[in-house]
């Protein structure tokens, strides 16, 4: 590991500290706040757009360690891309609202330059075994991608959350990285997880500031564009990046498949997430969210065993497979709250706390 590293992840975590206050005071001042409905998880106006001091410190933290050769430069140039694309147009939804089309239009966009530079998926590890796939695998690399981005974006809906979930996550992949020899990879990782840091500093229940749609977005853009690049690389197969954020891809995906056989607006907001039913039955944002630590405590020790023994690896899966189900079951008997527009009571505190 680079001597100078550290130093640049502190200045970076810090960075990200400091812009999120400064946004949150943009914010106030502006009034760009989260107003809060009957779909929210949260009752005082909040400021947003905290995503913008994750993109500054932790794309500029990955352009860094590119010029000192630190990272392959491609790689850099696909991620930080791709991911100003995506920070960009979840930002301006957060101020003036974007259609969904062109949201994921530009999704795609992003996804698109990203797997250019990291060059698409040709190869999958499955169960220990590399398959040439392919265009398919870039294919459903461009469809992974863009739900990565999404999928983030939607567990994005209490206090501290996304932002612990990037620090949790970011953290056990790095370790995964720089023990299959890609220290490149891990220090992306690592500067994910600074950037993340600052912000949650700030969002950590009860929350001063939301990320917003251009953290969150880029956030899962850059787990999923990680993904590709240690599948390509030989080092953490893709289908373990999938275990590593199993909280945050069962749910949303369960959640998308079970609202669209129930003939709901998919599209709509909601609060029948696992993690927002959890709230509604009494559990703490905190609570929530430390509970989801321990669970992807959980999941990292299961891709590490499937790590130093590839032939234990479908039990791992199944292992993670069966305890997510477990707990979504259990959450799911919380019935979610109906989807009413209109302001909740309580709200008279507005923003005194900001």
């Amino acid at each position: 590991m680079p001597v100078l590293l550290p130093v640049l992840l502190l200045v970076s975590a810090l960075l990200s500290w400091a812009l999120t206050n400064a946004v949150r005071r943009y914010a106030i001042a502006r009034a760009i706040l989260d107003i809060p409905n009957r779909r929210s998880s949260h009752n005082v106006p909040t400021p947003l757009g905290g995503g913008l001091a994750i993109a500054v410190s932790g794309l500029g933290g990955i352009t860094m360690s590119a010029v000192l050769g630190w990272v392959p430069m491609r790689v850099a140039i696909g991620l930080v891309g791709g991911g100003v694309l995506v920070a960009a147009v979840g930002l301006v939804d957060e101020r003036r609202g974007v259609p969904a089309s062109i949201r994921i239009t530009v999704h795609a966009l992003a996804t698109a330059w990203a797997l250019y530079f990291l060059g698409g998926m040709p190869k999958v590890t499955i169960l220990g075994d590399i398959l040439a796939v392919g265009w398919p695998g870039t294919a459903v690399a461009v469809v992974g991608l863009v739900w990565a981005t999404n999928l983030y974006n939607f567990m994005d809906g209490i206090d501290g959350l996304a932002g612990t979930e990037a620090v949790s996550i970011g953290l056990i992949a790095g370790l995964l990285l720089f023990f299959g020899q890609q220290s490149g990879l891990a220090t992306i990782a690592l500067f994910i997880v600074a950037a993340s840091s600052g912000f949650l500093v700030w969002n950590w229940a009860p929350a001063k500031i939301f990320m917003g749609d251009g953290g969150a977005g880029l956030l899962g853009f850059l787990f999923g564009a990680l993904a590709v690049a240690s599948e390509n690389a030989h080092s953490v197969p893709a289908t373990t990046w999938v275990l590593l954020l199993g909280v945050f891809v069962f749910d949303a995906t369960l959640t998308l498949v079970r609202r669209v056989l129930q003939g709901e607006r998919w599209y709509n907001a909601h609060r029948s997430h696992a993690y927002q039913r959890a709230t509604q039955a009494g559990w703490s944002h905190r609570a929530v969210t430390t509970a989801v630590v321990f669970i992807n405590v959980g999941l990292g020790l299961l891709a590490w065993v499937g790590q130093v023994w590839p032939g234990a690896l479908a039990w791992t899966y199944a292992v993670a497979a069966i305890g997510l189900v477990g707990v979504y079951r259990r959450i799911g008997q919380v019935p979610p709250m109906k989807e009413q527009s209109g302001t909740p009571t309580g709200i008279a505190r507005q923003s005194a706390k900001l």
